[in-house]
């Protein structure tokens, strides 16, 4: 049992550590100390849905439908050019990181929370990797193993997940002008922007 639990906690973490809009997102969310514990558990919940959708079969069923993942693919490069030009408008303008109590600043409830579903639903990697790669290995197993298989799975999202939005706090110190949230804007900008690059890149073919 702890090699299935160990094998779900290895791959899943090995998939979500990897810098993408999701994790963007809610690394500049912890740093503005917005909605921490509301996104972590909207992150691990998804995942978890998402893993266990994969492990129950959906995965099959997703790479069957290339037209399908073709125009998620599409909305997928619109939704990181959208935000890939957010923070490139945030890095020229030099947004600085408004305080923890200064809720004005901070985004909507709404609006984070569509922000969080598009730039985690509209990827078509989470359906490649998060359902297709963790469901074709966790159908392997049968019975209190693929149980112990997705436990570790959802476990390795919520360290992560936990650890990057909670973990978020001790990059402030070396944020404390315009000049270093410029920085890590274009960063973020340079990221999101390239991955769209990749993901137009990698459109199935008709």
């Amino acid at each position: 049992m702890f090699s299935a639990l160990s094998a779900g906690f290895g791959l899943s973490l090995s998939l979500i550590v990897a810098l993408g809009g999701q994790n963007l997102f809610l690394l500049r969310m912890g740093l503005g100390l917005h909605y921490r514990g509301a996104l972590v558990l909207a992150a691990i919940f998804s995942d978890g849905i998402l893993m266990t959708l994969g492990v129950l079969g959906l995965g099959s069923v997703v790479t069957a439908y290339p037209d399908a993942l073709r125009w998620l693919t599409f909305g997928g490069v619109a939704m990181l050019v959208f935000y890939g030009g957010a923070a490139l408008r945030r890095a020229w303008q030099g947004e600085a990181l408004e305080s923890a109590q200064a809720a004005s600043r901070a985004p909507s409830p709404r609006s984070a929370a569509l922000s969080f579903l598009a730039i985690t639903f509209l990827n078509p990697h989470v359906y490649l990797d998060t359902v297709g790669l963790v469901g074709a290995v966790g159908s392997r197993y049968d019975g209190v193993l693929q149980l112990a298989f997705l436990g570790g799975a959802v476990s390795a999202s919520a360290v992560w997940f936990s650890g990057l939005v909670y973990g978020a706090r001790l990059l402030l110190p070396l944020l404390q002008t315009p000049r270093a949230w410029r920085v890590l804007d274009s960063v973020i900008a340079a990221i999101l922007l390239l991955l769209a690059l990749g993901l137009w890149g990698s459109l199935p073919t008709p």
